[in-house]
């Protein structure tokens, strides 16, 4: 008995095979010389091949049932194979009717799947038709996806974002600034539309289609097509972002293109560059990260990897740039474009933090911060060697006119510009990385001793102060041996004090001020007035020495002679006339400096002028012979000293007295 009951298992699963075995427990429970227990053996026996019986039939009848449903939902979808319109274009009803059929053969999979197979080859052939099936619609399920995708995109208008085309607002620039150039007051601007985006999110897909796209995600998702799903957003997604950057106008280069470029169309493109980048990150991105969470918000991971995967590479092709401007040549007309991208990727910080804050976009973050860290780098190396170009800075021919020296106006109104980005200079020039930046400009610029004395309380102590200061330090310095250009020492003194007196107003006048404090600026007004003063001695002082009463007189009497009155009065108006032709063709471009020193000159000259003659004028014979010698009235010379320093040079051939 034990020995039947064994073979049972092997022979479930045979409906003949179970009547027969149970017919022979029958017959054998008819027998007489069965003990009690056998007896009862053989009726459990019994009752358990009927039980059998009828769970084998029960399951015929439930495959067949799955059989039939499922070749009812098969014809439901293979009936649009060969419709080339898209589904969710046909109708709500149509869409809702094939992602019913599509969750129905999923379900009857996932029965089948759970039902003992190994030697059941009708369930197997079910299994593998159910699987071939949901295969087929989720094929049509990704193109319908991917359709709706891309047909119901949204236009990306930049320019209801504050977003202008770089050309309209192009800085006159030079492709190489030098420090001899004089580019004039404004440009060295800041680049104002640097941080003009608005910030807002958009639709990117049309809203009536995120729900039909979350359908068609779930039923993939259910399905285990999830990879096929996310790639094809993916792949779509890309596509819009490259879109996107080139509607901002960012072309796509390598960081050996971006290396050979001049600096013209660097410079375009890095403005460009700034103002993409805001619109991208604020508004594209978080745009996209929005949609990827509409779509697979409610499938944990999956929302973030997709935003991450999708735009990756858009996000590579800005950084690049940046890293391909950061590792480039230093000039010193590239530090004010550095700065803009310094700004406005520290700026952008938080939001990538927002925007990549799981794991997946970890390596966005990474990224991002690199390009900052070599930003600063290029930013500190490229304010050294601007430093060093105004060291270095020569001249082989003296500035005609004694003027503000182009060099001088470069730097001040280059310095002056630094202020813009004050607070991020004293940042990026207090984060060395363990390179003494500031003991480095000690050792290559001596102190003066004036710079070491007590600032007061409008000096601003900071990186950036010490590091305008040092520029200046370095100036003067450069300036003092360009004055020994020329040969007339008063000319020296009056180069100086033009240039001296230009920087002083730059200071007074701007934000500079913050950085030099007031004593700088009484210690340099001081200079620049000792060079007036010691201009006047040099040009003026043998003019000044005829108008004096020594050597007139003749000899072993005090009387004065006439013969030497009027030499005097002849090499005077030689002198002032030489004067004159000279300094008519010096330049102060400064008004008060110009009329104060025109005042100055008056009360010498004009005072001693007025002496002399008071005390001498009567010696002269009268009439035509006083005429011949005394050539100009006090207020003739008065006029005339009106028309110094002009910069146009002048001939004194005829008087004009009255």
């Amino acid at each position: 008995m034990a020995e039947c009951k064994s073979l049972i298992p092997a022979i479930e699963g045979e409906e003949h095979v179970i009547a027969a075995a149970q017919h022979i427990v029958r017959a054998l429970g008819t027998s007489k010389n069965l003990t009690d227990g056998m007896r009862k053996i053989l009726t459990d026996l019994d009752t358990q091949l009927s039980s059998m019986t009828v769970l084998t039939s029960s399951k015929k009848g439930e495959i067949r049932e799955i059989e039939e449903r499922l070749n009812s939902f098969q014809e439901k979808i293979t009936r649009w194979e060969s419709d080339q319109s898209m589904i969710w274009e046909t109708s709500p009803e149509e869409a809702s009717e094939y992602l019913k059929a599509v969750d129905e053969v999923r379900s009857l999979a996932e029965s089948l799947g759970s039902m003992p197979s190994n030697e059941d080859a009708e369930v197997n052939k079910i299994l593998c038709q159910a699987h071939s099936v949901l295969q087929m619609a989720m094929v049509r399920l990704e193109d319908e996806f991917v359709h709706i995708l891309v047909y119901n995109r949204q236009p990306f208008e930049p320019e209801h974002m504050s977003f202008r085309s770089c050309e309209e607002d192009i800085v006159d620039e030079e492709s190489t600034i030098s420090v001899e150039d004089d580019p004039g007051e404004d440009s060295l601007r800041r680049d104002s539309c640097s941080k003009g985006a608005e910030e807002f999110i958009i639709d990117l897909v049309h809203p009536d289609v995120i729900p039909d796209l979350k359908c068609i995600a779930n039923a993939m998702f259910m399905s285990n097509f999830d990879q096929e799903c996310c790639q094809a957003y993916i792949s779509i997604r890309k596509e819009a972002l490259d879109e996107c950057l080139f509607i901002l106008e960012v072309e796509k280069l390598s960081i050996e293109d971006v290396l050979k470029m001049e600096w013209s169309g660097l410079n375009c493109d890095i403005k460009k560059w700034i103002r993409a980048l805001k619109i991208f990150f604020r508004v594209y991105l978080a745009s996209e990260r929005r949609l990827c969470d509409q779509i697979f918000g409610e499938f944990g991971s999956v929302s973030p990897t997709c935003f991450v995967e999708a735009s990756k590479a858009s996000i590579m092709q800005l950084l690049n740039f940046g890293e391909a401007i950061a590792i480039g040549s230093r000039q010193p007309e590239k530090l004010f474009r550095l700065l803009d991208m310094y700004e406005v990727l520290a700026e952008l910080l938080p939001d990538v933090d927002a925007l990549f804050s799981d794991c997946t976009g970890s390596c966005v973050e990474f990224e991002c911060r690199e390009v900052l860290k070599r930003l600063g780098d290029s930013i500190r190396g490229t304010f050294m060697e601007f430093e060093n170009a105004v060291g270095s800075n020569t001249s082989t021919n003296p500035f005609a006119g004694g003027g503000i020296h182009p060099m001088t106006r470069y730097v001040m109104n280059y310095i002056k510009t630094l202020t813009d980005y004050s607070d991020t200079l004293n940042l990026v020039l207090d984060d060395n990385d363990g390179l003494d930046l500031a003991s480095s400009l000690h050792s290559a610029i001596p102190v003066i001793e004036e710079e070491k004395e007590a600032e007061s309380s409008s000096y601003s102590a900071s990186p950036m102060a010490h590091h305008l200061q040092s520029v200046t330090s370095i100036l003067e310095t450069n300036l003092d041996g360009k004055s020994k250009l020329y040969k007339d020492v008063s000319l020296q003194h009056f180069f100086l004090m033009n240039n001296i007196c230009y920087m002083v107003q730059k200071v007074k006048d701007s934000e500079l001020g913050t950085f030099f404090g007031d004593n700088w600026v009484r210690q340099h007004n001081w200079k620049f007035r000792q060079h007036a003063m010691n201009y006047e001695r040099a040009a003026w002082s043998s003019v000044l020495s005829l108008l004096k009463d020594e050597g007139i007189c003749n000899p072993g009497s005090s009387s004065v002679s006439k013969t030497l009155l009027k030499e005097r009065f002849r090499n005077f108006n030689l002198a002032f006339e030489e004067v004159y032709k000279n300094q008519t063709g010096w330049v102060i471009p400064d008004p008060q400096l110009r009329d104060d020193l025109r005042i100055s000159l008056s009360l010498k000259v004009i005072q001693a002028y007025r002496t002399f003659m008071g005390r001498h004028a009567s010696h002269l014979d009268g009439g035509r012979q006083s005429d011949k010698y005394i050539k100009y009235s006090a207020d003739d010379l008065q006029n005339y000293l009106l028309d110094l320093f002009e910069g146009s040079p002048r001939s004194l051939h005829n008087p004009r007295r009255k």
